[in-house]
């Protein structure tokens, strides 16, 4: 465990600058491999990314253990610290939260995204989520490795919150789970700078943001305040993106010439060997 503690610790820091930390979500050994390759410091994982791959839509469809094996074969494919995304964490208990916190530390992983989404209608109770929050933190204390937590909260994302109150509610829930344990706080789908600015202010700690088209640049972003970015399941769609427009090339033109820009299979072999 003690190599596990040292990658916490390391990818604790990594939140503390100079730069904010900059994350390219993987969704597979390979993808996280071109991550390490290209020089970041840490992998993420997308859940909606394996779950696409593994043949689910997004939103908890996949099991927790589906989810974890995959973070097990990522982690233990990498030398440098993965954070797991595992959603709410496969259940609405504290039970579950901390079932799913001593999976993601048996699967080789350091960090982990949690989030309050109950449904597209609306989020799990503030109490409810706090005491979940506790509960992750206290599983990775007691295995004796200091999980970095990064608590998402979807106030920007769901229906039942006005559009005017969803900077109100994010700080609100952010700051609570800050207090309960949270070493991050991540607000995804906001792109509007005063708001992202406002959230770094009044947020008591590392603000991790979404970086999708129409976002401010990083170098804006960490005017702004902004301690983490990551891209979600950005890089899967966009690699499935480009997938389909292989397909439809060579369906509608007989052209193979959309394949020009694919790693090569000497650089796969060589990423994936060893």
């Amino acid at each position: 465990m003690s190599d596990l503690r040292d990658k916490a610790d390391a990818l604790r820091r990594l939140h503390s600058g100079p730069r904010a930390l900059l994350l390219p979500n993987a969704w597979d050994v390979a993808s996280a491999r071109l991550v390490e390759a290209a020089g970041f410091p840490a992998v993420a994982t997308s859940s909606a990314g394996v779950a696409f791959a593994l043949g689910y839509p997004d939103g908890q469809r996949i099991s927790r253990a589906e989810m974890l094996e995959m973070v097990r074969r990522i982690a233990g494919a990498v030398k440098v610290p993965v954070t797991a995304d595992v959603e709410a964490g496969y259940g609405t208990t504290a039970q579950a939260a901390a079932e799913t916190a001593r999976g993601v530390v048996e699967a080789g992983a350091v960090g982990m995204n949690f989030e309050d989404l109950a449904d597209r209608a609306g989020l799990l109770p503030l109490e409810l989520q706090v005491e979940r929050i506790k509960a992750i933190r206290a599983a990775g204390d007691a295995a004796g490795v200091p999980l970095v937590l990064n608590a998402r909260t979807d106030s920007f994302a769901v229906e039942s919150i006005p559009a005017a109150q969803r900077a109100d509610e994010a700080i609100r829930r952010a700051n609570a789970y800050l207090r309960a344990g949270a070493d991050c706080a991540f607000v995804p789908f906001v792109t509007d700078r005063d708001i992202i600015a406002r959230l770094a202010r009044e947020i008591g700690g590392p603000l991790n943001v979404l970086g999708v088209p129409g976002a401010p640049k990083l170098q804006e972003l960490e005017s702004l305040g902004v301690r983490r970015v990551s891209l979600g399941g950005g890089p899967a769609r966009a690699a499935y993106g480009r997938a389909r427009r292989v397909a439809m090339e060579v369906r509608e033109t007989g052209s193979f010439e959309a394949l020009r820009d694919a790693v090569t299979y000497a650089e796969m072999q060589r990423l994936l060997s060893g």
